[in-house]
């Protein structure tokens, strides 16, 4: 089955108000920016979200954050994202934290058909006994908790409940995918991509080098196409778009002149 989509609008044309999307990425490496693009343009609202970070420099989710389009966020990470802190501590973004391998772990359990697992991250916290707060008032008060979880023993350690995760839709980005949806991710990029891929009912993935069939060796590939439902080729320039978080560089490169 070919699964290519012409362009990134057209992909994401049937992406309703207020859908729930799994989200690729990690920091600013295999963020989906040309489908998140797409999103925006389209003006969709109430949004909500699965990632492990919401964005960052202006890019990627962010985009949608600071226009105001999504109304909650299942994460592991805010970081440098002033924005998203913002919004959150006013009372306008409902957020629910947890442990960055449990959210890896709910994403990939929602993708293989396990509705629920014991994981002992977060046992004695309000991970597990609620109280997180998900939505502030605006006036420093917690409007809404999270609930407590169930704790169950297995050989003498507590392990605490965790639900899988399936959303409506889920948007990734891929170094290499052919046209029946087979995907290779590149380095760090593998962190959420295939793990968010897998939770969503549709996935479309934006890929920067479209292979024909058989031009992935099988060994190579990190998601299969049953996963996949859509893919869209980005340009060259689409491509290496790229940007970089934190720009490091070293005191004696700094000093170094060039001279003709």
């Amino acid at each position: 089955m070919d699964k290519v989509i012409a362009t990134a609008a057209e992909a994401v044309a049937d992406v309703p108000d207020g859908a729930t999307l799994a989200v690729g990425g990690f920091g600013l490496s295999g963020v989906p920016n040309v489908l998140i693009q797409a999103l925006y343009e389209r003006g969709v609202t109430g949004l909500g979200v699965v990632s492990n970070n919401c964005g960052a420099m202006e890019s990627g989710l962010a985009v949608l954050l600071a226009a105001g389009r999504i109304s909650r966020v299942t994460g592991s990470y805010i970081g440098a994202n002033k924005e998203f802190a913002r919004q959150y501590l006013a009372g306008e973004l409902e957020v629910e934290m947890i442990p960055q391998g449990t959210l890896a772990e709910r994403l990939r359990a929602g993708g293989a058909g396990i509705p629920a697992f014991y994981t002992p991250a977060g046992v004695g916290t309000q991970v597990a006994d609620g109280g997180l707060p998900w939505r502030y008032d605006g006036q420093g008060g917690v409007a809404l908790s999270s609930p407590p979880k169930e704790v169950r023993e297995f050989d003498g350690t507590e392990y605490v409940l965790e639900r899988g995760i399936r959303t409506d839709f889920a948007l990734v980005r891929a170094a290499k995918g052919d046209r029946h949806g087979n995907l290779v991710f590149n380095k760090s990029t593998r962190n959420f991509n295939p793990l968010s891929a897998m939770a969503g009912r549709i996935t479309i993935a934006e890929v920067e080098e479209l292979v024909e069939p058989g031009g992935i060796d099988p060994d190579a590939v990190h998601l299969p196409g049953i996963f996949v439902q859509r893919v869209v080729a980005l340009t060259p320039e689409q491509a290496r778009a790229k940007m970089i978080e934190q720009r490091t560089v070293s005191a004696s490169a700094a000093n170094e002149t060039v001279s003709d």
